[in-house]
């Protein structure tokens, strides 16, 4: 099927919301594709788009049009700099010192940056992010910040695991983001999910997913 067909199909599966009935957010994760195929995704009714890299988001940035950019990889903080006012949402925001510089280079340029706390709720070393259990101090150190507004929460499963327990860590990521958008409206997304466990982190309760394969096939990394 074509990148049109995917996106369509896409939107047409996650039309009626997740498990809770909220609307999803489908980010389209873009890293390595053509400015023309993001192009293209966007035609056919993608209005969000994720770069895991720094200077993949600068080359591509005035060449595609009418979407909403994320950020969505590991993000240094000498590269804050050339993200600052030309991003959505930051969903990687992964450490203390990384909150500080995105809020110092926000205030700099007189803008308000909205984040994502990164969650490591697989507790694995190779990702980053804050532990579960500090989930909530971090969301309290974070919002404390001046010109940052945090979101919500952001996380990755791990590749292996059983349904259940995979789907476990889901509904422990959805009870933080419930009790920390008990007491802050301004917290809205959970973004959990990518294309190879999207259906079961929207069982879960996640409300925005990060896809890339799913609508653009597979990455050919020998390029």
């Amino acid at each position: 099927m074509s990148i049109a067909d995917n996106v369509r199909e896409l939107l047409e599966q996650i039309s009626s919301g997740n498990a809770y009935g909220e609307k999803v957010t489908l980010v389209a994760a873009t890293k390595m594709q053509t400015p023309e195929d993001i192009n293209r995704a966007i035609e056919a009714g993608i209005a969000d788009i994720g770069e895991n890299k720094v200077q993949e988001f600068k080359d591509k940035y005035d060449l595609v049009k009418g979407a909403n950019r994320h950020f969505i990889g590991h993000l240094q903080t000498n590269k804050v700099k050339y993200l600052i006012g030309k991003t959505y949402l930051y969903h990687s925001c992964d450490r203390m010192e990384l909150a500080e510089e995105i809020s110092k280079r926000s205030q700099k340029c007189g803008v308000v940056s909205d984040v994502l706390v990164q969650i490591n709720i697989g507790c694995e070393l190779s990702k980053g992010g804050f532990s579960y259990e500090d989930g909530f101090s971090a969301y309290e150190r974070i919002k404390a910040l001046p010109h940052v507004r945090v979101k919500g929460f952001m996380a990755m499963l791990p590749f292996e695991g059983e349904d259940d327990y995979l789907l476990s860590l889901v509904k422990k990521m959805r009870a933080l983001y419930d009790a920390v958008r008990l007491q802050d409206k301004e917290v809205e997304y959970l973004s959990m999910g990518m294309s190879g466990d999207y259906k079961l982190c929207l069982q879960g309760g996640s409300n925005m997913i990060r896809i890339g394969t799913t609508i653009f096939g597979e990455r050919d990394y020998t390029v």
